[in-house]
């Protein structure tokens, strides 16, 4: 009998909770727009060295990974997904205001506020380096 070894392969993709993806729904249908689709991003920047943005799109671009939970589009461009790869995109409502939470296994550090991150290959990591900034988060 010739058994045959199954290579695992890792699809590239972030998760939108079921809290997230029906604050964008509610936010599409507010603004107008419900075919539009939320943009995922990471820029250079913030006091960790890489931060998050967050765009309303009426289209993915070309090469963007589209990912759909429960009708709501997310479009992630290749080099963000680098970044984002398997993160998991939440809505936290608190005393202190609600906002989109990004928990992204890739950082390493993240600021205090939690729109600014650091991975272990965007350089200047140490496993010492603390995730304190100055963003009053």
């Amino acid at each position: 009998m010739d058994v045959q070894q199954l290579e695992q392969v890792e699809v590239e993709t972030v998760y939108l909770t079921d809290t997230a993806a029906e604050t964008v729904r509610n936010l599409l249908v507010q603004k107008n727009v419900p075919d539009y689709g939320l943009r995922v991003f990471v820029a250079g920047g913030g006091c960790s060295g890489m931060q998050y943005g967050m765009a309303l799109e009426a289209e993915a671009r070309n090469y963007d990974h589209v990912i759909e939970k429960d009708g709501v589009k997310v479009f992630v461009d290749p080099t963000s997904m680098m970044y984002l790869n398997q993160a998991t995109i939440d809505y936290v409502d608190s005393i202190m205001g609600g906002g989109f939470k990004i928990e992204n296994p890739n950082a390493v550090t993240s600021c205090g506020c939690g729109t600014s991150f650091k991975t272990k290959d965007s350089g200047g990591y140490t496993e010492s380096a603390g995730g304190g900034c100055g963003c009053g988060g």
